[in-house]
């Protein structure tokens, strides 16, 4: 009785993880394809090269050593411990104790390989503690600065915490079902971290022993099936997001601005001596740059979702370094704040998009002075670990700002004059351009 009840707990509990995890996922892919259509299917052998380089090798992340050591003790750690969760998964869904190892018990080899795989597993598991202790303790004792941002407080600096709390948690839930099992059945599986624990259950009667043991091993899988419920709104959605967003990573040249299509048209119509033919087709108005996320394409609202908020970008940016109100980091968090709060709208309207006269341009997202701010050395794209591009974001919104709303420093607004009737940022003509070599 108490094992059918067992096994009807865990389905229910794995169909409702797995319902609320499949909106949350399906939110974000809707919110995603809201931008406009892009084509990133060109290199597919490169884009393959990057994604395993970058996202699952983490090339980039060794540009600062420690944090990046720190980082790979936990996501290979994170990958390893899933192992274990196939036989959990499969004892909970038949109602089974360990269903692998008996399985395999009687065949030393395979045996043999059973134990070995799961004390690799808590060896991995002990520098996933070592790691998540450190970046606690970076964060909330050492306070690293870039980790310590106006951008990250209230919910980004709670969410990262929560993260690093519940490793906490799933570690404790691993050693107390691996070290209680052992502690029931008297060392016989011969694990290797939880061999070193079962001294911690000496005087303790069998009851409880089993009841430490149910605790972990229910504790566990809960665990897991809520992070991945959490994880559509946590930025650890990198975890998911970084392959895709290495893969559709940009291939041209870092200094490369892509050109638009939006003035070359006008430029040819205006060239063209012929008159346009007339029709009875509205012409649909043109926009220049970005001024909301849906002018975006959906390649940038990817990049917002994959960020990982970790500051590399904005620690390199010189403008941010020279006291500038521009980060790089916000610029990605406030373009998914923006595309979040429209998502939420859309739902609200049964799916369809009612205006709310907001705008990704100002409205308590992306100031001007952020985006006047900006150099574009690149730096930001240079250094982020998954290949994002605040950069490309930045120049669509201030070509909006420029081109429709006419709104420049006046510096900008002379260099432009300039340009248009010399040829030059100069205020001189063309011809008068080589006169220095005279003086």
């Amino acid at each position: 009785m108490i094992t059918i009840l067992q096994i009807v707990l865990f389905t229910v509990l794995c169909g409702v993880a797995g319902f609320l995890a499949f909106k949350g996922y399906r939110r974000v892919y809707r919110n995603i394809m809201l931008g406009m259509k892009a084509n990133y299917s060109d290199n597919p052998s490169q884009r393959l090269n990057n994604m395993l380089l970058v996202a699952l090798g983490q090339k980039k992340m060794f540009k600062n050593v420690i944090p990046a050591i720190l980082h790979v003790f936990i996501y290979v750690g994170f990958v390893i411990t899933q192992i274990e969760l196939i036989e959990i998964f499969i004892d909970g869904f038949t109602g089974s104790h360990r269903i692998i190892y008996h399985a395999v018990e009687n065949i030393p080899f395979l045996k043999g390989f059973y134990v070995f795989t799961i004390s690799f597993i808590e060896v991995a598991s002990l520098f996933v503690l070592f790691a998540t202790l450190a970046f606690l303790t970076r964060r909330w004792i050492l306070k690293v600065p870039r980790l310590n941002k106006p951008e990250l407080k209230g919910w980004p600096i709670k969410d990262a915490t929560i993260i690093l709390l519940a490793e906490l948690y799933l570690l404790t839930c691993i050693f107390s079902m691996n070290a209680g099992d052992m502690a029931l059945h008297n060392s016989e599986y011969g694990f290797l971290v939880s061999g070193w624990l079962v001294p911690l259950f000496s005087g303790m009667s069998n009851t409880t022993i089993y009841i430490v043991e149910k605790l972990g091993w229910w504790g566990h899988m809960i665990g897991v099936l809520a992070f991945l419920v959490y994880l559509p709104y946590s930025k650890h959605l990198h975890i998911l997001l970084a392959f895709p967003n290495t893969y559709f990573g940009r291939l041209t040249p870092k200094g490369y601005i892509a050109n638009m299509p939006e003035i070359t048209k006008e430029i040819k119509s205006m060239m063209n001596p012929e008159p346009a033919p007339a029709t009875d087709t509205p012409v649909e108005a043109i926009k220049f740059g970005a001024r909301d996320v849906f002018d975006l394409t959906w390649k940038n609202l990817l990049d917002a979702y994959t960020c990982t908020e970790c500051g590399r970008c904005s620690a390199a940016c010189p403008a941010n370094l020279t006291g500038k109100k521009l980060s790089p980091r916000k610029i990605m968090m406030d373009t998914r704040d923006r595309l979040e709060d429209v998502g939420r709208s859309i739902e609200a309207n049964n799916g369809i998009w009612k205006e709310d006269g907001k705008s990704l341009i100002e409205n308590g997202y992306i100031s001007v002075e952020e985006l006047r701010a900006c150099t574009t050395c690149n730096a930001c794209v240079e250094e982020c670990p998954v290949m994002i591009s605040p950069l490309e974001i930045i120049v669509q919104l201030r070509r909006n700002l420029v081109m429709e709303e006419s709104n420049a420093p006046n510096e900008w607004q002379g260099m432009f004059a300039n340009m248009e009737n010399n040829g030059a940022p100069w205020q001189f003509s063309q011809q008068d351009r080589l006169n220095w070599e005279k003086a």
